[in-house]
Order: structure tokens, then sequence, then C-alpha cells
């Protein structure tokens, strides 16, 4: 039984019954909340948890921001149309669509001119590192996708390959580290690993591991830092019973299809 087969059952079915107890609102509450935070978003995890089930955020001395919670809503669509768009390659136009997801609703970005759904129009840097000039982003994604589907058996190495080269173009504007790490988590699903979610407590180990991969064209600290997350994820797929609840529903299903 292929662990990714039971986690794409199991958050499409709990999605679509609307239930948020299980690993499908853990995954939401948990990828949005740190790959949120890694960025600089204010908000804590239960204040996202109350944001995602409750549809509001409870009342506190602290002062809530517009964009973190604008950003946090679009994580939560982007991660949505992740799901229900499982089953396509992936491709430049998903990637766009993931962006504009995540940053439709947000305010502060279209009003500084920001394209969102599209390629960067203005220079950025991360990290100290030059990224991809405007002009030439849309040619070094095309050439970045087309080596990404050349290999045929991807593993984890080719998918921390990938996210170096994605996040050194730095296609976006704003929002290329969230889009990143989603499309990790669905590259890993897609090919059969166990996905992982980027925890900022480790934020610090994860940027040291992916800088190197950048500068140094070695992803080997990058591979090590992804692995140990999967085991964090691991373990959250055995409480929720993933695999035995996916086991369950072949046997019964197998035993209708005979009657």
């Amino acid at each position: 039984m292929k662990l990714s087969d039971a986690l794409i059952w199991c958050m499409v079915t709990e999605k679509n019954c609307n239930d948020r107890s299980g690993i499908y609102g853990f995954t939401q509450r948990a990828l949005a909340y740190n790959s949120n935070k890694i960025e600089g978003s204010t908000l804590t995890e239960d204040q996202t948890a109350a944001l995602f089930e409750e549809g509001f955020l409870p009342s506190s001395q602290d002062v809530y921001r517009a964009k973190d919670i604008e950003e946090m809503n679009g994580h939560f669509l982007m991660f949505n149309y992740m799901l229900a768009f499982i089953e396509e390659p992936l491709s430049e136009k998903l990637i766009k669509r993931f962006h504009y997801e995540l940053k439709a609703g947000v305010f502060e970005d279209r009003a500084n001119g920001y394209a969102i759904g599209n390629y960067k129009t203005r220079t950025n840097m991360v990290n100290n590192l030059n990224t991809a000039h405007p002009k030439d982003v849309a040619k070094e994604m095309e050439n970045l996708i087309n080596w990404y589907h050349s290999i045929e058996v991807k593993d984890l190495s080719t998918i921390a390959m990938f996210h170096s080269s994605y996040e050194l173009i730095h296609p976006f504007q704003d929002g290329n580290g969230r889009t990143g790490r989603m499309i990790l988590f669905r590259e890993c699903l897609t090919n059969n690993i166990c996905p992982f979610i980027v925890q900022d407590k480790n934020r610090s180990a994860y940027i040291t591991s992916l800088r190197k991969a950048q500068t140094e064209k070695d992803p080997s600290d990058l591979i090590k830092y992804f692995e140990s997350e999967q085991s964090d994820y691991r373990d959250r797929c055995q409480y929720f019973s993933v695999e035995e609840r996916y086991h369950h529903y072949k046997k019964f299903s197998q035993k209708i299809g005979k009657l």
C-alpha cells in the first residue's frame, strides 16, 4: 500500500465531508501556520486553527495585521486547489494558480502593484543572492519544469534540487517560499514519497541547507533536513491511522464490488 494514495484519499474524503479533525485539518493548519510564520506572520498556531476551523480570530489585546489574515486564508485556498488538481502534472500554469490562490485576496500586494498569479515584474533578492531577472523568469521556469519532467523516477534528491532551483529563480514578487513549499508537499504526494512540513522551529536548518544547495550545488544537507521532517509527518499519519483507514476502505470497496 502506498502512503501517498492513503493520504490523498483521507484528505480528499475529509475535505469533502467538511471534517477538519483528521489529517486534512492537521495538515492545513500546520502547513499554513509554519509556512507563513517562516515569512514573518504574527499569527499563532491557536489563532491559525481558529481562523481555519471557525472563520474568525479570538479577541485579543494584540493587533492583528490584515495581511497575515489574508495570506493565511489564501494559504488554505492554495492547499485546497493543490488537492483538487493533484492528478495534473506539475506545470507553470499550475504553479501560477497556486500563487493566485495565495495572493488574490491580499490588499497590500495589490496596492503595491505586484503581479498576482503571474511572474514578477521587478527584480528581487533572497538571502543576499541575486535571483532571476524578470525578463528571464519565464525561460528559466520552462527549463526547470522540463528538466524535472525529464527524470522518470523522482526521489527526494530530485525534489530537493527542484526546490533549491525554484527558490533561486524566485519567480514571483512575493510568496515564493510558500508556493515552493506547497510544491514540495505536492510532489512528494504524487511521487509516492512521504511528504513533510517545513517547521518554523527548524527554520535555521532549512535556510542554511537551502543556501548550501543553491551556492555550492550540494543538496545533501537539504535532503537530510527533509528526511528529518518526514519523520514527524509520518508519525502524524500513524496517529490519524491514515493507512489503516485506507486499507479498510479498499477492502470494503472490493467486497461491495463482488455483490
